[in-house]
């Protein structure tokens, strides 16, 4: 699968020297033990199922300790993997594979958990015409990746930041002072921006609806009425539904007629898959 990396080379690379600097401070001590002249082939594979991603930040650790480093891949972001599959194979200097070893798979592990999850949510939605969505709950300093990695999972990119699209929530209502006025101020100021806003019962959604806003966020709805929303909505806006999405609910909550479902389990609640480097 070839899912595009949005993510320039510079950013990916200046990760990677952070996180090796962390790791390595002033001098792996324990690779030092290992005569400077020693080469090592390393295998790497994944311990259970797992969709991957970060293989370019995985590679670049690599490449920043030793650039001689060969990597060949069997497996390529966005693939899904059986359990004891190889992903690569690495030859070069034994020293810069054991000081890239941890980090490499830190963000290999992390990222490919993210797609992983990812890929569950999307197969639970499997032929109902609805996006599974993230948010902005995500590692600060990953954000980008993270949301690199849950498109490689199947899901989708809500906004990136507060940057790209204005999402209108109930602070903001209470600070302009209604709904209609914060979204008319939106308008004002952000042509051409999608604009979204929070709505919490039915009043909240025709003020939202008589507004002309763009997309309507339907705020812990439960199963029915996010069917009464959307019969109200009648195509007039997209509507997306949030607030305790779990895998044992979100294919009834797909199946009330909402365009989108955004999920911040997919980048917040991470559990690294399991992989091992394995020398010979």
């Amino acid at each position: 699968m070839t899912i595009e990396n949005p993510l320039p080379d510079a950013f990916i690379d200046s990760q990677v020297k952070l996180a090796l600097l962390e790791d390595i401070g002033q001098a792996d001590l324990t690779a030092n033990l290992i005569p400077i002249d020693a080469v090592s082939n390393a295998t790497l594979i994944t311990r259970e199922d797992a969709t991957i991603c970060g293989m370019q930040w995985f590679e670049r650790v690599f490449k920043q300790l030793d650039a001689s480093i060969s990597l060949s891949w069997k497996a390529q972001d966005g693939d899904r993997v059986k359990a004891n599959t190889v992903i690569c194979e690495l030859h070069g200097p034994a020293r810069a594979l054991l000081t890239g070893e941890r980090t490499a798979m830190n963000f290999l592990q992390t990222l490919s958990g993210t797609a992983t999850l990812s890929s569950i949510y999307s197969d639970a939605v499997a032929g109902l015409p609805v996006k599974v969505l993230d948010t902005r709950k995500t590692l600060p300093g990953w954000r980008v990746a993270q949301k690199y990695a849950v498109k490689c999972g199947g899901c989708f990119n809500h906004r990136v930041g507060l940057y790209d699209g204005i999402l209108i929530k109930e602070n903001h209502i209470m600070a302009a002072g209604s709904i209609s006025n914060a979204i008319n101020q939106a308008k004002a100021l952000s042509a051409g921006v999608p604009i979204e806003v929070e709505v919490e019962n039915f009043s909240e959604l025709e003020q939202a609806l008589a507004s002309g806003v763009d997309i309507i966020m339907l705020d812990n709805f439960g199963i029915d009425d996010l069917k009464q929303a959307v019969a109200i909505n009648q195509g007039r806006a997209e509507l997306e539904a949030s607030g305790n999405i779990t895998l044992d609910n979100i294919r009834r909550v797909a199946e009330t007629g909402v365009d989108r479902i955004s999920v911040g389990a997919l980048t917040k609640d991470i559990k690294a898959i399991d992989l091992s480097l394995r020398f010979s």
